[in-house]
Protein backbone atom coordinates (compact mmCIF):
# COMPACT_ATOMS: atom_id res chain seq x y z
CA UNK A 1 0.00 0.00 0.00
CA UNK A 2 1.34 3.53 -0.83
CA UNK A 3 0.62 6.27 1.92
CA UNK A 4 1.89 9.67 2.62
CA UNK A 5 4.06 9.82 6.03
CA UNK A 6 5.32 13.03 7.01
CA UNK A 7 8.62 11.88 9.57
CA UNK A 8 10.89 14.55 11.92
CA UNK A 9 14.46 15.13 10.93
CA UNK A 10 16.15 12.86 13.70
CA UNK A 11 14.04 9.50 12.88
CA UNK A 12 15.08 10.56 8.87
CA UNK A 13 18.30 10.65 9.88
CA UNK A 14 18.13 7.14 12.07
CA UNK A 15 16.48 5.06 9.38
CA UNK A 16 19.11 6.57 6.23
CA UNK A 17 21.72 5.79 8.59
CA UNK A 18 20.26 2.17 9.03
CA UNK A 19 19.80 1.99 4.93
CA UNK A 20 23.80 2.73 4.59
CA UNK A 21 25.07 0.30 7.37
CA UNK A 22 22.93 -2.56 6.30
CA UNK A 23 22.86 -1.54 2.41
CA UNK A 24 19.03 -1.96 2.44
CA UNK A 25 16.23 0.50 0.61
CA UNK A 26 14.25 3.22 3.13
CA UNK A 27 11.27 1.61 2.24
CA UNK A 28 12.87 -2.07 3.87
CA UNK A 29 14.59 -0.54 6.86
CA UNK A 30 10.79 1.26 7.89
CA UNK A 31 9.04 -1.51 7.70
CA UNK A 32 11.47 -3.22 9.57
CA UNK A 33 11.66 -1.02 12.47
CA UNK A 34 7.56 -0.75 12.21
CA UNK A 35 7.67 -4.36 12.83
CA UNK A 36 9.68 -4.48 15.46
CA UNK A 37 7.86 -1.88 17.17
CA UNK A 38 4.62 -3.47 17.05
CA UNK A 39 6.08 -6.75 18.22
CA UNK A 40 5.68 -6.98 22.04
CA UNK A 41 8.65 -7.59 23.65
CA UNK A 42 8.88 -11.10 25.33
CA UNK A 43 8.41 -11.47 28.87
CA UNK A 44 10.77 -13.96 29.77
CA UNK A 45 13.75 -12.28 27.55
CA UNK A 46 16.43 -11.01 30.04
CA UNK A 47 18.93 -8.65 29.93
CA UNK A 48 22.60 -10.00 28.58
CA UNK A 49 24.73 -10.73 31.90
CA UNK A 50 27.08 -7.92 32.62
CA UNK A 51 30.03 -8.92 33.15
CA UNK A 52 33.58 -7.36 34.03
CA UNK A 53 36.95 -8.65 32.93
CA UNK A 54 39.73 -7.45 34.99
CA UNK A 55 43.12 -5.45 33.23
CA UNK A 56 46.23 -5.75 34.61
CA UNK A 57 46.99 -1.87 35.63
CA UNK A 58 50.80 -2.33 35.34
CA UNK A 59 51.76 -0.90 38.62
CA UNK A 60 55.11 -1.35 40.01
CA UNK A 61 54.97 -3.43 43.10
CA UNK A 62 55.00 -1.89 46.40
CA UNK A 63 52.49 1.23 44.88
CA UNK A 64 48.99 1.21 46.42
CA UNK A 65 47.00 2.73 43.85
CA UNK A 66 44.89 4.10 46.41
CA UNK A 67 47.06 6.26 47.49
CA UNK A 68 48.29 7.62 44.59
CA UNK A 69 47.32 11.64 45.32
CA UNK A 70 49.51 11.56 48.52
CA UNK A 71 52.57 10.07 46.44
CA UNK A 72 51.70 13.54 43.67
CA UNK A 73 51.39 15.26 46.66
CA UNK A 74 54.42 14.54 48.16
CA UNK A 75 56.31 14.98 45.31
CA UNK A 76 54.88 18.17 44.23
CA UNK A 77 55.90 19.75 47.77
CA UNK A 78 59.46 18.02 47.14
CA UNK A 79 59.27 20.04 43.79
CA UNK A 80 58.22 23.22 45.41
CA UNK A 81 61.04 23.26 48.38
CA UNK A 82 63.57 22.05 45.52
CA UNK A 83 62.36 25.56 43.46
CA UNK A 84 62.57 27.82 46.49
CA UNK A 85 66.07 26.64 47.68
CA UNK A 86 68.67 29.10 46.73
Amino acid sequence: MRTTLTLDDDVVDFLKEQCRLHNKPFKQVVNEVLRRGMTPASEGAKAPEFRVVPNHSGLVPGIDPQKLNQLYDQLEAEAFVDRSTP
